[in-house]
């Protein structure tokens, strides 16, 4: 017997492990993200689910739904909460991108950060809805801590939306993204992920915003809701 056939693969040994060379695969649950060379630099082919991803912006609006449009097509089988976003959300735009604005929740920002996080950990661990989007301009490090480990528990698609400045902070975030604009889509570079490093940028073409076009004509969602209100109605249903 070859020595090399006694040699075990770290996944063998636990499922949360993965050699630097190559991209984690083994304990990774994703959600595809509907754009095949995105996937195939991500650990597990897709956005992570159960788990904090975090997207920094270069600034709100540059192409961060029309990113996540695909899986958020297939996590609205539950409710998708947007919580705290800096536009109002727009229901014609949205079901012009396939998103069924009967499936959105939107939670309004009060002001207050400890709200929006108090909300979206309860979001989390409710396990009710297929994705969580949240936005925060600034956010302490034992909070991020507080809503991956709140992400764990269940299956939540979540995406914490920051400025591109946070990039310089630590994370628990197994995954983090730089989005920038750029020509006919987005530069994304890979700040954190399990797996070798990539220096390069990746350029993700993306069709025209649709959101743009409707957001001067259409309507906001109905019912802007705090987070102490909606969230009883979504655990119960």
């Amino acid at each position: 017997m070859h020595s090399s056939s006694l040699i075990a693969t770290p996944e063998s040994l636990h499922p949360a492990l993965w050699r630097a060379s190559q991209l984690a695969q083994g304990a990774v649950r994703c959600i595809d993200t509907g754009h095949a060379v995105l996937s195939a630099q991500l650990p597990g082919g897709g956005w992570p689910v159960g788990s904090l991803t975090e997207l920094l912006l270069q600034q709100p609006g540059i192409g961060e739904i029309r990113l996540l449009r695909p899986a958020l097509q297939q996590a609205a089988q539950r409710p998708v909460v947007l919580l705290a976003p800096p536009q109002i959300p727009q229901g014609l735009a949205l079901a012009a991108l396939g998103l069924p604005p009967g499936q959105m929740v939107w939670i309004r920002n009060t002001g207050k950060s400890g709200d929006a996080l108090w909300a979206a950990e309860q979001v989390l661990r409710s396990g009710c809805c297929g994705a969580l989007l949240l936005w925060q301009q600034q956010i302490r490090h034992e909070n991020l801590r507080r809503l991956h480990l709140a992400a764990q528990s269940g299956d939540t698609l979540f995406c914490l939306m920051r400025p591109l400045a946070a990039a310089q902070d630590a994370s628990p975030a197994p995954l983090r993204l730089a989005l920038r604009t750029a020509q006919g889509g987005l530069s994304i570079e890979f700040v954190k992920r399990r797996g070798p490093q990539r220096d390069a940028p990746l350029f993700l073409p993306l069709p025209p915003s649709l959101l743009q076009r409707h957001a001067t004509v259409d309507r906001p969602l109905p019912v802007p809701a705090t987070a102490r209100s909606v969230l009883p109605q979504l655990v119960s249903g």
